[in-house]
């Protein structure tokens, strides 16, 4: 167990030193651009380790199988799992974790998808995010996304609502997308830059 929980320290130290500029969900929101303060920032990333810890901790498979996003407090889950009643299990970690202001999960049940449809789910994120780096209205590095059996999870940050509007906008344009679901929320609404 020593030997697992070193491992799994160095795993998550060596995540948390990656380029944050990357593109895919789970990696964070790029700091160049995150209208955060470093405070919430930090706050937010301890959230994410804490509950990624306890929930490998629970099972090995969730530290790949699921995606923790943190913004604010809020809680995003996206990813799959084999029975009903692990989302419920994950669900109930989010809400336990110190500071959190809201739970979002939108974690697929397994048995719905095939690797055609994983690899259409993989084409629908590669041009929204592409999409989304040309637009010079949206700053992509604002949004992890993630699709899963062809519906879009967003989730970010937009300076304002004419950007939010331009992702869903952006996203809803992409070929063979049934559904469009976004959490964004406006700099404005960010507990700490409220006056």
């Amino acid at each position: 167990m020593k030997f697992f929980s070193t491992i799994l320290v160095i795993v998550l130290t060596l995540t948390s030193c990656a380029s944050k500029n990357v593109g895919t969900f789970g990696k964070g929101v790029s700091i160049s651009f995150d209208p955060r303060t470093v405070g919430m920032q930090i706050d937010d990333t301890i959230m994410q380790k804490s509950l990624v810890g306890r929930l490998t901790f629970a099972e090995k498979k969730y530290f790949l199988s699921i995606q923790v996003e943190v913004l604010d407090g809020r809680i995003f889950l996206t990813g799959k799992v084999d029975e009903p009643e692990e989302k419920i299990k994950i669900t109930k970690f989010a809400w336990e974790t110190k500071g959190v202001r809201s739970v979002n999960n939108a974690i697929e049940i397994k048995g719905n998808s095939s690797f055609k449809s994983t690899a259409q789910d993989v084409l629908i994120t590669s041009q929204l995010r592409t999409a989304m780096i040309f637009s010079k209205i949206i700053k992509s590095s604002n949004y992890s996304l993630e699709t899963i059996n062809k519906k879009i999870y967003i989730f970010g940050i937009a300076m304002d609502e004419k950007e939010k509007e331009e992702v869903v906008k952006e996203a809803n344009k992409i070929y063979n997308v049934e559904n469009v679901l976004p959490t964004i929320y406006l700099v404005s609404e960010l507990s700490r830059n409220k006056n």
